[in-house]
């Protein structure tokens, strides 16, 4: 049973070592896989053509990326996460905005604004 992020990612990408030799691919996540060879400039292709064809077998899929994708060291690259905005739950509470409104009212919100909403907002509690 390979580890996704330290034996088959790097067997795709670097040393072309066929990790699943006489082991069924039920430990192989395509999605997984995907994204976190999407973050690689020329791996953007070969990741897209497996998205597009997701009801391939685990283990075509494991066999394509592993053969068609060259070997060779690459920088890691870090997933992007969302960013929170802190003030958002008090614009959501406030107006009873969804996440997207909220978002689009936070632009529009001066400083002073935000502080009169945050007040009346406020629950009490532990403050961090």
């Amino acid at each position: 049973m390979p580890d996704l992020f330290k034996e088959v990612i790097p067997s795709i990408l670097q040393t072309k070592k066929d990790v699943f030799k006489g082991e069924s691919h039920e430990d192989y996540k395509p999605f997984l896989i995907n994204r976190s060879l999407s973050y690689h400039m020329d791996c953007v292709l070969y990741v897209n053509e497996m998205n597009i064809n997701p009801s391939i077998d685990k283990d075509m899929q494991y066999h394509y990326l592993l053969n068609t994708i060259r070997p060779m060291k690459r920088k890691f690259q870090p997933w992007q996460k969302s960013e929170a905005l802190k003030d958002l739950e008090c614009v959501k509470i406030y107006f009873g905005y969804s996440n997207d409104k909220a978002k689009e009212a936070l632009r529009i919100l001066d400083e002073e604004q935000l502080n009169v909403i945050r007040n009346l907002t406020d629950t009490g509690g532990i403050k961090k």
